[in-house]
C-alpha cells in the first residue's frame, strides 16, 4: 500500500508534504520566501508546496474503477446500510456541509450523542491513518467501522444477507468485482473507492498560486504571510490540502486523550488529534475535535493565547501576540481555501425486491410451474398471464 512518513513513524509526528520541507527548511535558517514581496512577484520555487495535485492516488490493492465508485456512491449514501434503515454515510457526511454534519458532536442510532465531531472526508485520498485519533489504518477498514459501532448500529455479519436481497446490488457488485459479488470486504472497497473521489474544487488560493494576483486580497496575501511565519500555522497545516495528516496536542481543555488512547508510552501523543484539512473551512463550524470552538476567529484566539498548558502541547504551540489586523488578515487568508465544490447528486438507489419468493417458485419448471417466457421476464411484475 502507498505509505507516507506518517505511516512509517506511526508516532504521528508532523510529516512535511511534497516540496514543503525545503521551504520549512529556509524558514528556519531565518530566509523566508513568504514575505508580501515574495507572494507579489517574486521567485515562485516556494509555490510547488502548495500546488494542486494532477490525479488521485488510489491504492493498489484497491484501484479505481468507475463501476466500483459507481456502486460506493450508492452504498455511501443508502440508509438500508445502518441497523434502523435510517442512516446512512451521508447523514453525518453531509455534502452540504463539506461533508460533515455541522454539530459539535455527531448523533448516531437512536439520537445517541457521539463523542467527537464528525470529520470531514474531502481530500482523504491524501492521507492515511483515519479518524480523529488515527485508530484504523485506511478508508478500507474505516469504512466498516461506523456501520457496527454506535453512528450506524448494523449487525455487521447481516449486512452481506441484506445487500444480497437486493437484485440490483447482486448486479453492481458483481460488474464492480467480476467473479466475487457482495463481501464485507468488497463493501468496504467500494465505499472507500467512492470516498478517494471526494476531492475540494479550485478555490481562489488556487488560482493565486497559479499565478492570478488578482484572485486573492492583500489582507489575505498578508495573512498567508502570517500562516507562514508568525501565526506558525504551516507548522502542521502544510501542502495543498493544509494539512500533514499528523497528530498533535494543541490544547483544548478536555479530558479525551486522542491518539494517546492507541500509542500510550509517548508524551507528546497525549491528546493530540490529527490535523484536519483547511479546504472549505468556512463551511465546517463549528471547529475542532469536540466542535468546542464556533468560528475561524474564535480558533485564531485559541492559537494565539487560548491554549492549555500542559506536558503534552505540541511544540509548535506558543504564544503569538497576533494584533486584531493581524487576525483579522489571517482570516481573511483562511477563507480564500473556499473552492468551487462540484455538485453531488444523491443517486438512485437499487430497489428492494418485488417479486416474493413463493412467485418464483410458481415460475420454476422444477416446481411444476410453466417455463418463463420472454415475455414474461420483461414484464415480471405482471404475472397473472404467466400462469
Amino acid at each position: 500500500m502507498r505509505k507516507n512518513a506518517l505511516n512509517t513513524l506511526r508516532g504521528g509526528a508532523a510529516a512535511l508534504y511534497g516540496g514543503f520541507a525545503a521551504v520549512a527548511f529556509m524558514v528556519t535558517l531565518g530566509t523566508s520566501p513568504w514575505t508580501t514581496e515574495a507572494t507579489a512577484g517574486g521567485g515562485d520555487d516556494w509555490k510547488a508546496a502548495w500546488v494542486r495535485p494532477t490525479s488521485v492516488p488510489f491504492p493498489e490493492e484497491n484501484p479505481y474503477t468507475t463501476e466500483k465508485a459507481t456502486l460506493g456512491q450508492k452504498l455511501f449514501f443508502d440508509p438500508r446500510l445502518s441497523g434502523s434503515d435510517y442512516i446512512s454515510c451521508a447523514t453525518c457526511h453531509n455534502p452540504g456541509f463539506a461533508w460533515g454534519d455541522g454539530l459539535p458532536t455527531g448523533y448516531g442510532h437512536k439520537m445517541a450523542k457521539l463523542g467527537r465531531r464528525t470529520p470531514t472526508i474531502l481530500n482523504s485520498a491524501w492521507g492515511e491513518l483515519t479518524m480523529w485519533d488515527g485508530r484504523k489504518d485506511s478508508l478500507e477498514e474505516q469504512a466498516l467501522g461506523p456501520i457496527g459501532g454506535k453512528a450506524m448500529k448494523q449487525d455487521v455479519s447481516a449486512v452481506v444477507e441484506e445487500l444480497t436481497a437486493i437484485p440490483g446490488y447482486r448486479t453492481l457488485f458483481n460488474v464492480a468485482f467480476p467473479g466475487e459479488g457482495i463481501t464485507l470486504e468488497n463493501i468496504a472497497k467500494a465505499l472507500a473507492t467512492y470516498e478517494r473521489t471526494i476531492v475540494s474544487g479550485i478555490a481562489p488560493f488556487d488560482r493565486w498560486i497559479a499565478g492570478d494576483q488578482r484572485a486573492i486580497s492583500a489582507a489575505a496575501k498578508r495573512g498567508f504571510d502570517l500562516f507562514n511565519n508568525k501565526a506558525n500555522c504551516a507548522a502542521c497545516h502544510t501542502g495543498w490540502s493544509g494539512t500533514d495528516s499528523g497528530f498533535h496536542d494543541i490544547g483544548l481543555p478536555d479530558d479525551d486523550i486522542g491518539r494517546g488512547k492507541i500509542v500510550k508510552n509517548v508524551v507528546k501523543l497525549q491528546h493530540a488529534f490529527k490535523t484536519p484539512t483547511l479546504r472549505s473551512i468556512a463551511q465546517r463550524a463549528p471547529y475542532m475535535h469536540d466542535g468546542s470552538l464556533g468560528t475561524l476567529k474564535e480558533v485564531i484566539d485559541h492559537y494565539n493565547d487560548g491554549f492549555t498548558r500542559r506536558e503534552s502541547l505540541s511544540d509548535e504551540i506558543k504564544p503569538l501576540n497576533l494584533s486584531e489586523d493581524e487576525k483579522a488578515d489571517l482570516l481573511a487568508f483562511l477563507l480564500t481555501f473556499e473552492g468551487d465544490d462540484p455538485a453531488v447528486v444523491s443517486p438512485v438507489l437499487p430497489a428492494n425486491e418485488q417479486v416474493p419468493g413463493a412467485w418464483l417458485q410458481r415460475l420454476s419448471p422444477a416446481a411444476g410451474g410453466k417455463a418463463e417466457t420472454a415475455e414474461c421476464r420483461t414484464a415480471r411484475l405482471h404475472l397473472d398471464h404467466c400462469n
